[in-house]
């Protein structure tokens, strides 16, 4: 088992949460674990970066190589582009389709996601508009973790297990609000998955 992923996003999105319980998880399953976090600005409105590599044997570098990366997840649609060199020929992005507009030049809308639709394998999601219909919209990022899960390598269940040793701390409303958010996220890819 071998999975490299590419996790971006701006600064205050949550894209290091989805970090930790990827890696709560691939721990709990006595899985090998690297991480490497790039922080443009990493307050509000800067890029956040980070390569996570999950194997089940020794991982010698915390970082991905060009054209190695098994999974781009981006809460922003214009971050998943800047690492798009970094995706396998069979890799998936599965994206947030909406923009965090931090830039006064920032392209149409309509062209970034033309170029994510591009790559053969992709999943191009509202998590914003789900946040809000299922739980909380400070759930957004673990509705991406869910439409990301099918593709990480490792057993749903054990992903909300690692939302539970996350967000335990925080009470079980919180815990409960993330599971449920988790769940759409992971029927929207697999809908969108056996549709496409």
């Amino acid at each position: 088992m071998k999975t490299d992923i590419i996790l971006s996003g701006v600064g205050g999105q949550g894209i290091l949460s989805i970090a930790t319980v990827i890696g709560e998880a691939a721990m709990k399953e006595n899985l090998y674990l690297k991480q490497a976090e790039v922080h443009g600005m990493s307050q509000r409105g800067g890029d956040v970066q980070s390569n996570l590599r999950i194997s089940s044997s020794p991982i010698y570098s915390d970082l991905i190589p060009l054209g190695k990366a098994d999974l781009i997840i981006s809460l922003e649609p214009m971050e998943a582009l800047r690492y798009i060199q970094y995706l396998s020929e069979d890799g998936w992005i599965i994206t947030n389709s909406t923009p965090f507009i931090n830039i006064p030049n920032y392209p149409p809308i309509e062209n970034i996601l033309g170029e994510i639709k591009s790559v053969r394998n992709h999943v191009i999601i509202d998590i914003d508009a789900i946040a809000k219909q299922v739980a909380s919209p400070r759930t957004s990022n673990i509705v991406l973790l869910g439409a990301a899960a099918p593709f990480v390598g490792l057993e749903s269940n054990k992903l909300e297990e690692g939302i539970k040793a996350i967000f335990e701390r925080k009470g079980e409303n919180v815990v409960e609000m993330n599971l449920k958010a988790f769940r759409a996220g992971l029927d929207y890819s697999l809908k969108a998955r056996n549709n496409g």
